[in-house]
């Protein structure tokens, strides 16, 4: 079949009609996860152990995981606060994620790994159920809505070899998938989570879902409100979702959901350094709020032609609204009466509305050369974003969240990126033991940007340079695995990766910057080898090494002797480095007890992230990567007695520079500088009564430890934006 993809095409033309994925079933996992090979879909993980941490399947509906450095977070078996997504607690056992710890709402997740930046998750492809929730993977890829985490019922974590299946990304791809009721057996069920905390934090989650003959339903609502650790840093979310599955036949089905979720919080603001030591609750900003709105309504059909043969189509869309107020100064200018107006300085407002539409169409089948069964996974993604920014407009002199303006937005831009993708992988099994997994990836981009940039001096708009950049190439990787025995392998993946050309590089100013008309995407690869498994039941590992070549990252120089910015591909990084994780029952190990267990684990990386190349205007050459701890580590103990569990986690997390130049010590506004190792101590406990009671309470950062995980030239700050300190949480878990 040939596949042509036009500028402005229509994402619903090509498969319409031919959908499958596979038949959603309950499936109670067994405790020996690491011999499975295929499933049409795994809709429980893990409900006979307390391990929050699992090994994803080598094929789970359309999808192939085979060769892949992957994890599955099982959300029933954290041990932490989900209810203000703690993601330090949520993927303590997922080795080398970095997470930057800045929001106390909760609301915004920012995570990296091998370092890259964690800048609101933006070096993943995320997703929700499968299809893209970022406000533009290509132009925009920053996740400023994710679900709330009572909502998911796992995670799926993929590095490396990913970006042949998912796209544009690095750091590979996080996709939540949330309950949707599939395991829910009786017409009628209600689930309800009450969570108090620290801060005046109260969080209800409230659910029904039911089963009747051919239909199946689920449906939340989620509501939280705080005041924050620190002062000016309120907040609240609020969210709702209803997902509704008909199943035609035994292997035709349909499903229909809808997500709305609106989080407001007030932005506390960043402080320099001598600030933080002083007092880090302290705050020099109370006008400022952000308000997102967030709407992803999607169609997720499935076929299952036959026990071999399976096809999943999905249409989605986001409909994103992010609006931002705020006196954006440096923290050394204060946000003080203007004596000569007798009232505050005039905020600043930024609004982006993001509408995308796209497509997903997958298809797999096994087949078989001689007496060997292989499988074959092939899919075609269409995608259209649009995003329209009003920017650097003159907002009222008031202190609540106020987005009214004087006059016109001096930037009023609208950005579009089309998108067209055909992939195939396939599992070729040379031996029982031998598995090889070659990929490849045609993809085909283009991204354009136009409208008013600013004003002039007469108060005349700035017309914005007019961009388009239209391109397409191929992105080829191998993986592979052999299994040493039933439950442990050895695995190896190599996969090249791309990151597009962001919105933000098409918006130079053209009275001070110039945009170089041969600017790239960064291109590079992934490099993984490793060894992972399970001994019995007492013991599962994975143990690797990494590389990750970044090229032509994208950066702002002056050339000698010029009078303007240039917007250029700048250089090169590499990223190379270690991934452990272990964790070891010793009941299990030496004894037949079913009633107790004492769980260890460990996470550790380590990462040397340094800039390998660089434009001979540029001067980083040989410097570590900003935002990239060399260690990070966290490590824990879980003590169950039938329905007790304890866990004690100590994360830490080495020093990281907060800018390219590497430097050390902090400027005044405390923009840059060095961001300072840190550990942190976590208490959890929980009890379930019953299948259908259990209660929880945790202590966070038990030592009151004073930290921070990054700095901010901009919004949020400017500024160190400090962490949290000692808080509790407490929650109340019924299912009727």
């Amino acid at each position: 079949m040939k596949i042509r993809v036009r500028k402005k095409y229509l994402f619903v033309c090509i498969l319409f009609g031919f959908f499958h994925v596979t038949k959603a079933q309950s499936i109670k996992v067994q405790k020996d996860t690491a011999n499975w090979h295929q499933l049409k879909d795994v809709t429980i993980v893990g409900r006979n152990s307390k391990s929050d941490y699992q090994q994803i399947p080598e094929i789970v509906g359309t999808n192939i995981y085979a060769g892949k450095k992957n994890a599955l977070i099982v959300l029933e078996n954290v041990q932490g606060n989900i209810a203000n997504n703690t993601m330090r607690q949520v993927l303590a056992k997922v080795p080398g994620i970095h997470i930057w710890e800045s929001d106390p709402s909760g609301i915004q997740i920012g995570i990296a790994a091998r370092g890259l930046s964690p800048n609101r998750s933006w070096e993943f492809n995320v997703r929700q159920n499968g299809y893209d929730i970022a406000a533009d993977p290509f132009g925009y890829p920053e996740a400023y809505y994710n679900p709330q985490l009572q909502a998911v019922q796992r995670i799926e974590i993929i590095r490396g070899q990913g970006a042949l299946q998912y796209g544009p990304q690095f750091g590979g791809m996080v996709n939540y998938i949330l309950k949707n009721g599939s395991d829910i057996n009786q017409p009628f069920e209600f689930e309800t989570q009450q969570t108090i905390g620290s801060n005046g934090l109260i969080n209800s989650y409230n659910a029904i879902g039911g089963k009747k003959e051919k239909l199946n339903y689920y449906s939340f609502y989620d509501q939280r409100n705080g005041d924050g650790w620190r002062d000016n840093s309120q907040f609240f979310s609020k969210a709702g979702f209803g997902s509704v599955t008909y199943h035609f036949t035994n292997q035709f089905s349909v499903n229909f959901e809808l997500m709305h979720s609106h989080t407001r919080s007030q932005q506390a603001g960043g402080l320099t350094d001598l600030q933080l030591k002083q007092n880090a609750k302290q705050s020099f900003r109370h006008r400022n709020w952000m308000d997102i709105k967030w709407t992803t309504p999607a169609i997720n059909i499935l076929y299952e032609m036959n026990d071999h043969s399976r096809w999943n189509t999905k249409i989605f869309g986001t409909f994103g609204d992010r609006n931002s107020v705020g006196f954006l100064q440096s923290i050394l200018v204060k946000d003080s009466i203007n004596l000569a107006m007798n009232q505050f300085n005039n905020r600043i407002v930024n609004i982006d509305q993001y509408r995308n539409y796209g497509l997903e169409s997958r298809f797999i089948t096994d087949y078989f050369v001689g007496i060997m069964k292989n499988t074959i996974s092939t899919g075609i993604r269409l995608y259209t974003g649009n995003t329209h920014r009003l920017a650097d407009g003159k907002g009222t002199t008031g202190s609540d969240y106020d987005v009214r303006i004087e006059g016109l937005y001096p930037r009023d831009i609208q950005f579009r990126s089309n998108n067209g993708a055909v992939f195939f992988e396939n599992i070729f099994r040379v031996t029982e033991k031998l598995l090889i997994i070659p990929g490849i990836r045609y993809e085909w981009l283009e991204g354009s940007a136009g409208g008013s940039n600013g004003l002039n001096s007469n108060g005349g708009s700035i017309q914005l340079q007019n961009i388009t950049r239209s391109r397409s190439f191929i992105l080829a990787g191998i993986g592979s695995e052999y299994h040493l025995t039933n439950t442990t392998e050895f695995y190896a993946n190599f996969s090249q990766a791309y990151r597009p050309i962001q919105f933000a590089n098409l918006q130079a100013p053209p009275t001070t910057d110039l945009i170089d008309q041969d600017l790239k995407d960064a291109r590079g690869y992934n490099l993984d080898l490793g060894y992972r498994g399970k001994v019995k039941n007492y013991l599962q590992f994975d143990i690797s090494g990494f590389y990750l070549q970044y090229n032509n990252r994208v950066g702002t120089i002056t050339p000698l002797g010029a009078n303007y910015r240039l917007v250029t591909n700048v250089g090169a990084s590499t990223s190379k480095g270690l991934e452990t994780y272990i964790e070891f029952n010793p009941i299990r190990a030496f004894s037949n007890s079913v009633h107790s267990d004492i769980i260890f684990f460990s996470s550790y990386s380590y990462t040397d992230a340094r800039y390998s190349g660089n434009h001979q205007d540029a001067n980083t050459k040989g410097k570590k990567v900003e935002n990239a701890p060399q260690d990070i580590l966290r490590t824990g103990l879980s003590i169950g007695y039938k329905g007790f569990l304890f866990t004690t986690q100590l994360s830490h997390v080495g020093a990281a520079f907060s800018d390219a130049n590497n430097t050390n010590t902090p400027s005044t506004n405390g923009n840059i500088g060095l961001i300072p190792s840190y550990s942190i101590l976590d208490l959890t406990a929980s009890y379930k009564f019953s299948k259908k009671m259990h209660v929880k309470a945790g202590i966070n950062n038990l030592q009151d430890a004073m930290y921070f995980t990054r700095r901010a030239g901009g919004y949020p700050g400017p500024g160190a934006l400090p962490a949290d300190g000692r808080n509790f949480f407490f929650s109340i878990g019924a299912k009727f």
